[in-house]
Order: C-alpha cells, then structure tokens, then sequence
C-alpha cells in the first residue's frame, strides 16, 4: 500500500508554525522522537480538498540549513532525505512572519532552492497590516517562484486556500523554481536577494513601530528593563495570593462538606476511611490549589502573548552570562517554573552541549507549579496575611523571595558546574524580538483550561495513586488499644519514615515531615497531602475538614524554624521520578540523573538546616 504523501511544516522560530500546524491538524496529532536522537517528531493528519489523506510533520524551527543545535540537524536532515527513519518530504510549507519578511525570506529562499513542491503560508498577515504594511501577495508569489497564501494561524484565516494550494502542489504541481537562484550556502547572496524582494512587494504606509521602539526603550533598558521584569514578578506573585483568596475557601469549604456529608451517611469502615482520610482530606487539599496555580499560569500566558516574554529572555541573557550561560538557556528555564519536564526537554535547541547539560541540571531548581501548594499551606499556616506596605502583602511578599531564592540557587549552581565539570568557553545569543500584539482572549483561557486538565488529570492520578498507597501504609497495621504511639509512627509507612528520620531530624524536621517528603517523590505536590492524611488518621474521624484545618494542624505541631526549614527543603528538594526519567533520556546514561538527586538531596539539607539553625538561634 502506497504511504500518504508527506508534507512537512519548516519556518524561523516565532512564525507560527506551531499554531498553523494545530490549526490544520487539529487534535489529529501523534507525538514521538526521531530514532537515535532526543528531538521530538510531531506529526498529524491532514485531509486535501479531494479528500485524500497528507501526513504533516512540524518541523523544528531554524534560521537557516546550517545547524547550531540537535533540533536544527534534524530539520536540516529531514529536508535532504538523510534523517534515520524518515522519508524526505513529499512538499514543502513554509512559513513566513509578514511583519518581518526580509528575515524570513532568507530562510525560505533557502527551501524553494532545494526543488520540492513549495507552498508559502505568509503568516501574521493581520498584524503586518496593523503595522501599515501592505504586502503584493501576486508579485510575492512571481518573485518567489512558488504560490503564496496569506494566514493568520490563531484564527484559522486562510487555511482552506492553503489546503488547496497544498492539493495542487502534492499533486504534482511542479517543482519550485526560483528566478535568478543564488547558492543556497551563500548567505550574504541570500541576505541582499532577500531584501531587495522585501523591499519590492511590500510598502510601509506609516511607521506602526514607532510605539513598540518607545516601549522597548524602558523594556530592555539595562537599568530600567531588569526592575520592570522585577516588578512584574512581584506583581504576579502578590496576585497568586491575593487574587485566590475566594476561590480557595469555596473549593476548602466544598471539601469540608464532602468529608462531613461522607461522615454523616457512611458507616465507619474501611471504605469510609478511605474516602475521607485518603481521598477527600488528602487529595482534596491539592486541588483546592487550582486557583493559585491558574493564575500563576494567567501572568505567564498573558506575558508570552504579548510579546513581552522574548524581552525578558534578552534582559536576563547579561546575568546568565555572568554564570557560564548564554540567553538561549532563558527559555527552557522558563518553562521549567511551568514543570521542569519540557523545561529540560527545551534544552535541545542548546548548540553547545556544557551549555544543554548545565541547564538540564539546573532546571529542577526553578521554581515548578508542583511546588506552589507546598508554598502556600506553609505560608498560610505560618506568614500572617498582613500588609507590609500599601498594596503589599507579608504572604505574597514571602512567595516572590522563594522563587527569587530558586533562581538564585540555579545561577550559583550553574557558575559551580561552568567552572567544574561542565567547563568552557561562551556562546552568541541570536534572538527575534516579536512585536507587541494584544493577547486573544480565547487563547489565554484555552490555554488555562489545558493547564487546569492537566492539574486536575495528575491530580486524579498520580497525586491519587501516591495518597491512597500512603494512606493504606499509614493505616496498617493499626495501633494496639492502650499504645500511647500514633498509627501514622507504628503502621508500615511509620516504620519507613522511621529510616530516613534521623538524618532530617537534625534540620528540625519530626517524623511527620519525614514521613511527608518521602511519597513527594513521585509529585511535588503529594507532600501536602500527605500531611493532610497522616494528620487526618491520628485524629481520627474528625468532622472538622478542610485546608484551614490542615494550617492548624501544623501550626501545632511545628515551630516556626521548621515551618521555615520546609519551605528551605522544597527550593531545593530532589526532582520527582519523571524528572529523573527526562534527564536519564536526555543525557542517555544514569550518571547526571544519579548526580542531581544527589547534589539536590545535599543542597536541600543544607539549607533546610541552615534555615533552621539561624532561625532558632534568632529566638523565632
């Protein structure tokens, strides 16, 4: 049986390949890795106007056929039909930024040479005419050699003319030809050929930009630029706190309810048990978070779809310097406060590899969204919710130091293994700033709703999983009438907590705690249900639920120093297994998987123990 023909997806980085190829495919969408190589194969199914089937593969973006990285080779790679595993393409889509067509043309001068069938998907068309520039799309195309289709991908304008096109190109339109070719390796040939063509189709009817120049003159100002990131941040932060509050006591009070109404109807048994104890009380506690999480994540959408985001990756490219690293390690960092897992994924599009490696082994330290609940019910039970200033809260004041102090501790590690084991020279940093746009709204609470499916998902099962094994170790076998132990020390999973006790003991840190950071292992966020379930079954079947009784729960059972120690311990606390298992994949051995949980393990305890030991000598 003949295979589908393949056409595959190639433009520069911030062309909106990514939004196109979603747009055409939809959730037809298959996920893989190139074989032999950790760079990721994305492909999906296209139907043609005559109903015919294409598989689309999206490229990784690249400026040009000259690679800096692994993810630039294999598009290089794939394009020439020399890549492992894959058959070279069928046609070409090749997609352009209309705001910044002397750029792009460059690049997709460089695909018409290669002779494929070509179709040009002139993207962004609606924000070059916001910027007064008028394109000649007829003479674009005779210049080119190859049809032209103008697109906006995030609202899905002119995907059906360039399905057709595309069905006349697979169907044996003819090869590219390009008047006048320069060779395709000479890049000044390509650089001048590329704006005397920008210059010919397109006009600038008034200078739009002139705005986006006043802006980027504070935005990346070397003094005023880092203090608008600065206070940013310390905007999102106070939000996360603020902002949540009523959202939260309505998911802890629905909670509260739901272990009560369980209480009242069930009779008491293991499945009551089970439900309230492990369930309710223990998972609950780390949905009632989605509100926090949510709006960390509204900050950092709203910033990406402004154009802001790429800015701050420019400001902190001359800290990062100052540590070993170039800008290109800014945006997998970035993701990494997201999860630490496409964070280190990110890495690919690193060239160098001291570089790729240093980042992969400092992105756990970033501050991830798993961390967030174990933030907040420390900071809620122990920080009052006061202001410190007009407008400034102790709480949110508290959480904006922790993430500060998680980048602090990467930078430092990252200038250690720059001057250590991962020792070498400096690297360039090429970045395309992205014009300023309004966010679309649909696509910010679109996105707001993946990242609440997959908080909710991992909520029900991992999160789950982990809570009710804890909850079964912890009831079993139960404490003899007339012990004066708790059943969370005398079941199975006290006696295991009993092992690693007295090595964190000296940090603070008591049985429950030891018994807690265990199951965080597998999820960041299990430490506070596991709190809540270890508190649960000591107490009984206590009609009294919720966050608010957890924050009392350890308010008295701990002290200050150690409530302070515990949020020292997660800044730096050793990565949950998928983290481990993404290092292990993207450094193919389980030598550095194996050294950050142990550098990890010994950072945490020393600054727990740090914190602890200051704190307590301070009389706090």
């Amino acid at each position: 049986m003949t295979p589908a023909p393949m056409v595959a997806l190639v433009g520069n980085p911030n062309a909106g390949k990514s939004a196109l190829f979603n747009a055409l495919t939809g959730a037809r969408q298959k996920v893989g890795n190139y074989p032999g190589v950790t760079v990721e194969r994305k492909s999906g199914r296209l139907t043609l106007d005559d109903g015919r089937p294409v598989e689309l593969i999206d490229l990784p973006g690249t400026y040009s056929l000259e690679p800096s990285s692994p993810d630039e080779a294999v598009t290089r790679d794939v394009l020439f039909g020399k890549q492992a595993g894959e058959r070279r393409p069928t046609a070409l889509v090749v997609v352009m930024d209309a705001t910044n067509l002397d750029n792009h043309l460059r690049f997709a001068l460089q695909l018409i040479a290669l002779g494929l069938p070509t179709v040009i998907a002139l993207n962004m068309i609606d924000m070059a005419k916001r910027d007064g520039i008028e394109i000649d799309i007829p003479r674009l195309s005779a210049e080119l050699g190859v049809p032209v289709v103008p697109t906006v991908a995030v609202r899905k304008v002119g995907l059906d003319q360039l399905r057709t096109a595309l069905d006349r190109a697979v169907s044996g339109g003819g090869k590219a030809v390009l008047p006048d070719a320069a060779p395709i390796s000479d890049i000044v040939a390509l650089q001048r050929r590329a704006r005397q063509i920008a210059d010919a189709v397109s006009t600038r009817q008034a200078d739009a930009t002139a705005w986006t120049r006043r802006v980027d003159a504070v935005a990346l100002h070397p003094i005023f630029g880092p203090l608008l990131l600065g206070a940013l941040m310390f905007v999102m932060f106070q939000a996360v706190f603020s902002w949540s509050e009523a959202p939260k006591d309505w998911l802890a009070s629905l909670q509260a309810w739901l272990g009560n109404l369980a209480l009242a109807n069930l009779p008491d048994g293991f499945f009551r048990s089970l439900l309230v104890e492990g369930v309710i009380n223990g998972v609950g506690s780390v949905v009632s978070f989605l509100p926090q999480i949510l709006i960390l994540f509204f900050f950092i959408l709203l910033l990406e779809a402004s154009g802001y985001m790429v800015r701050a990756a420019f400001i902190m490219d001359r800290m990062m310097a100052g540590v070993g690293l170039s800008g290109r390690a800014f945006i997998p960092l970035l993701s990494s406060v997201a999860c630490a897992i496409p964070g280190i994924m990110a890495t690919r599009s690193i060239e160098d590899p001291r570089h790729r490696l240093t980042t992969i082994l400092i992105a756990p330290l970033m501050t991830c969204s798993a961390r967030l609940p174990v933030y907040a019910v420390i900071i809620g039970a122990f920080i009052p919710a006061r202001q410190v200033l007009p407008g400034v809260g102790l709480q949110g004041l508290v959480l904006f130091g922790l993430y500060l102090a998680g980048i602090f501790g990467a930078m430092t590690v990252a200038a250690v293994l720059r001057r250590t084991i991962a020792r070498g020279g400096g690297s360039g940093f090429l970045l395309e700033m992205p014009k300023y746009q309004m966010p679309v709204w649909r696509d910010i609470a679109l996105g707001l709703w993946q990242r609440a499916y997959a908080f909710m998902r991992r909520a029900g099962t991992v999160i789950m999983g982990v809570t009710l094994a804890l909850w079964l170790l912890t009831s079993y076998p139960q404490v003899p009438a007339g012990s004066n132990l708790k059943q969370s020390e005398y079941s199975i999973a006290g006696h295991i907590a009993s092992v690693l006790e007295p090595v964190v003991r000296p940090i603070g840190f008591g049985h429950d705690i030891a018994l807690a950071i265990i199951p965080a292992m597998a999820a960041r966020e299990v430490a506070v249900s596991a709190l809540q379930t270890v508190y649960s079954i000591d107490a009984g079947n206590d009609a009294k639920q919720g966050e608010d009784q957890l924050a009392q729960r350890l308010r008295n059972a701990w002290s200050l120093p150690t409530a302070l120690a515990f949020l020292a311990w997660f800044i730096f606390a050793p990565q949950c297994l998928s983290t481990i298992a993404v290092i292990r994949r993207e450094t193919n051995g389980w030598l550095w998987p194996a050294f950050t949980l142990t550098y990890l393990f010994v950072l945490a305890w020393l600054a727990a123990g740090a914190t602890f030991w200051t704190a307590t000598a301070l009389g706090l």
